[in-house]
């Protein structure tokens, strides 16, 4: 049988924009130097107005987004309104560390769109917490920091961010063996989550090219 806990090897971004947020993966889950997905989905749609993206152990971030889902659905019923995106950050960072003995391999991005704006909160497997304005996880993540260092800045809009985001996807994936099998993009705005077509993600890396 097949050892989920094992799946690992990963690139993931988020960026916080003027206008909401951008967060990018790759495809690729591998055990050791086994590829064993090229069709992986690290980007989760938590609520309407919250996303979050996962590097690490498959089954450990699938259970983390269950909860996570479940969690922000609970509160939209009982309260009639979203649920803020601290709050969200929160939960999952209260999940991981009364885990922590036994942890669930997880980091984990994630942000949206609340009543006090746009922002992207990273979470490590321990429950560490921190809010920041781009954030890179997984095995790509220091190739991937090399892009986002260089080219944010605190004036992007969701439409620049996406190709910024991208390019630093594109760039961990040829130097970082763990990474690969082609780039998916979500968007979180005022409208709501957006997951970017294949073919539209396709036609953005062409005309970077």
């Amino acid at each position: 049988m097949e050892d989920e806990r094992r799946l690992k090897g990963t690139t993931t971004v988020g960026i916080t924009c003027k206008d909401g947020v951008v967060f990018a993966t790759e495809r690729r889950a591998t055990i050791g130097n086994l590829i064993a997905h090229k069709v992986a989905d690290k980007i989760f749609k938590v609520d309407e107005h919250i996303a979050a993206t996962v590097a690490g152990s498959v089954a450990d971030a699938q259970t983390l987004m269950k909860y996570l889902k479940a969690e922000a659905a609970l509160y939209k019923m009982r309260n009639s309104e979203r649920i803020s995106i601290e709050a969200v950050a929160a939960l999952a960072s209260n999940i991981l560390h009364s885990n922590r003995f036994y942890p669930l391999i997880v980091q984990a991005l994630l942000g949206g769109v609340d009543d006090t704006g746009a922002k992207i909160y990273s979470l490590d497997p321990t429950g560490g917490m921190i809010l920041d304005k781009f954030i890179s996880t997984g095995s790509g993540s220091p190739i991937a920091y090399g892009v986002l260092e260089d080219r944010y800045t605190e004036d992007l809009y969701v439409e620049e961010a996406i190709d910024v985001a991208i390019k630093a996807l594109k760039s961990a994936i040829e130097r970082d063996t763990f990474s690969g099998n082609g780039i998916r993009v979500a968007t979180v705005t005022e409208e709501g989550f957006k997951m970017l077509s294949e073919e539209e993600v396709e036609k953005r890396i062409k005309e970077l090219n």
